[in-house]
């Protein structure tokens, strides 16, 4: 039993004749009928009577146009889910993005254009900071991560440049670093510093810290926070002054100054992109296609 044969049928079915549904499916009379009568042989049983008017079904022929309308149905939606799977029009996409960058304008753009282009894919974005997302992208309960890196080497991942950030100073907006903003990172040296745990973004941690030790810089570090909005937080209370991504400043935090220096313009932070590379998801590779079109070509150097 064919699945061709079962359309032949239903169409003899719903057009009463062996003559209406050749015309229907587009097959010459003589091999429709020999294909109803293969399907008859197959089953064991008769399916239609003819007579001089059309043909009339058996007791077999009523079931089976019931069971074949319902089988053809399946088979269409099948058919379509799993195209829509291979096309990436459905699925299931999880991304994890820093913290930091949520507000970024290429980042915005990029979930937007997402989500306007592939509304039926379950879109879930997590705000994680790197060390979390590399962990959950190679123990595979993340899909992709927008994260800091420190190569482009990282095993078991594809991972691709997204832009270059750089570090910028953030002081209490009534303090005397906001009126009168410092030129060098010496003149902090007896400042109050609210800083970030390594252990959740060793990556992050070490890059800067590998950054003031070439300027033979050590921050007194008075609090520490979970994440940058919480550090920022602490700032804007006076607890302390922060180093932070200057990506930060998309998010504006009430109460906080946010000033450049040259010695923190000059410390490469550069943003990637990655996901594990056994993942053949069309759904992700939807995604990572438009890139290019929200941050245009980038390059590592």
């Amino acid at each position: 039993m064919e699945f061709r044969q079962l359309s032949y049928f239903v169409a003899v079915m719903e057009t009463g004749s062996i003559s209406a549904a050749s015309r229907r499916v587009h097959v010459a009379q003589p091999a429709l009928t020999r294909q109803i009568r293969l399907l008859e042989e197959d089953l064991g049983t008769r399916l239609l009577v003819r007579h001089a008017r059309g043909v009339q079904p058996t007791v077999a022929g009523r079931a089976l146009f019931e069971e074949a309308v319902q089988l053809l149905d399946t088979r269409t939606r099948i058919r379509s889910r799993l195209s829509a799977l291979g096309k990436g029009l459905v699925g299931r996409v999880s991304l994890g993005v820093t913290v930091t960058h949520l507000w970024v304008p290429e980042v915005a753009a990029l979930l937007r254009r997402y989500r306007d282009r592939y509304p039926q894919v379950a879109f879930e974005v997590f705000p994680l900071l790197s060390g979390p997302q590399l962990e959950r992208l190679r123990e595979g309960s993340l899909d992709i991560g927008i994260l800091y890196l420190d190569s482009a080497e990282q095993p078991g991942l594809v991972t691709r440049p997204l832009q270059h950030d750089h570090l910028m100073l953030a002081v209490p907006e009534a303090s005397r670093w906001a009126a009168s903003p410092p030129s060098r990172l010496s003149e902090l040296a007896d400042a109050d510093f609210v800083w970030g745990f390594r252990s959740v973004s060793p990556v992050y941690y070490d890059r800067v810290m590998a950054h003031f030790a070439r300027l033979q810089f050590e921050p007194r570090v008075v609090q520490y926070g979970a994440d940058n909005i919480t550090i920022l937080s602490m700032v804007a209370a006076g607890l302390g002054l922060a180093i932070v991504p200057a990506a930060s400043s998309w998010h504006p935090m009430p109460g906080v100054r946010y000033l450049h220096l040259d010695e923190l313009i000059r410390c490469d932070m550069p943003l990637w992109m990655a996901w594990r590379e056994t993942n053949d998801s069309p759904a992700l590779h939807n995604l990572v296609s438009l890139v290019d079109g929200c941050f245009g070509e980038q390059g590592e150097g």
